[in-house]
């Protein structure tokens, strides 16, 4: 079990790295095939050898050999946070459908929040063609696991309509109270693509938990006078690490919330 974890922990690493081309690259229109890795400051290709995940960025001191320009410290934290994802997917739900649907959803939110803290756009190029992905993911490992697989496309059906339609009427409403727009069209798929992954009752917990992370990040940021009140704040990024949490701890923390309040 170690070993297996130990190598998809690696091969995490490897994707991880190709999370950080198609971050960099998605956004301005480029092809995420060719050309090979390039420094994005003097355009020269990266050696093999100076492209090994974690590893050479460390060597490197987080530069670049040839024009000694800075790289960033999302190449290292991505890739890292990738390899995790491989591995806590592993020991969550072990090596099967499941695990693919798992280390697929993460990798999505990874992406999308990268691509939302540097640009402020979640492109539909990642959203739409994960969605029917997903949701085949979802109901395949729900058959494999003996889980009643009508339930099981309902309560996805039922996430996306609610996450979508929920931040839809965010949208719809902020301007009106608050004067200033709010979420954005890629929030809204985003908030769909959850409840499709997550199903009802855990997209519920994922919004709750990305409003809730939002929130106290916006009002120490204001606290801080870092941002202003009519400052734009990314929320895919909250949306993603709400997801994550429900995806990994949803049962817990639900059964840990009806425990207080006395629901069954």
């Amino acid at each position: 079990m170690a070993v297996v974890g130990f190598i998809l922990f690696l091969v995490g690493l490897s994707v991880g790295s190709f999370l950080n081309v198609c971050a960099y690259r998605l956004p301005k229109g480029k092809s995420i095939i060719t050309p090979r890795s390039y420094c994005p400051h003097c355009g020269s290709k990266i050696k093999s050898k100076d492209n090994i995940p974690l590893l050479s960025y460390l060597v490197l001191k987080g530069r670049c050999r040839n024009c000694g320009a800075k790289i960033s410290i999302q190449y290292f934290l991505v890739e890292l946070l990738t390899g995790f994802l491989f591995l806590f997917s592993y020991l969550k739900f072990g090596l099967g459908v499941e695990f693919l649907s798992a280390i697929l959803f993460g990798s999505v939110l990874l992406l999308v929040s990268v691509i939302d803290l540097k640009h402020q756009i979640i492109p539909d190029k990642v959203i739409l063609p994960a969605m029917p992905l997903q949701f085949g993911l979802v109901l395949l490992s729900t058959y494999f696991s003996g889980g009643e697989l009508k339930r099981q496309f309902l309560s996805s059906l039922s996430g996306f309509l609610i996450g979508g339609g929920f931040l839809l009427i965010v949208a719809y409403l902020s301007p009106l109270i608050f004067k200033q727009e709010g979420m954005g069209g890629g929030d809204i798929k985003l908030a769909a693509y959850l409840g499709l992954a997550l199903g009802w009752e855990k997209v519920l917990l994922a919004l709750f938990l990305g409003f809730l992370a939002g929130g106290t990040v916006s009002f120490v940021l204001m606290l801080l006078k870092i941002k202003g009140r009519k400052d734009l704040i990314p929320f895919g990024p909250f949306l993603s690490f709400g997801g994550l949490l429900s995806l990994f701890f949803g049962e817990s923390l639900l059964l840990w919330y009806f425990s207080l309040t006395g629901i069954k």
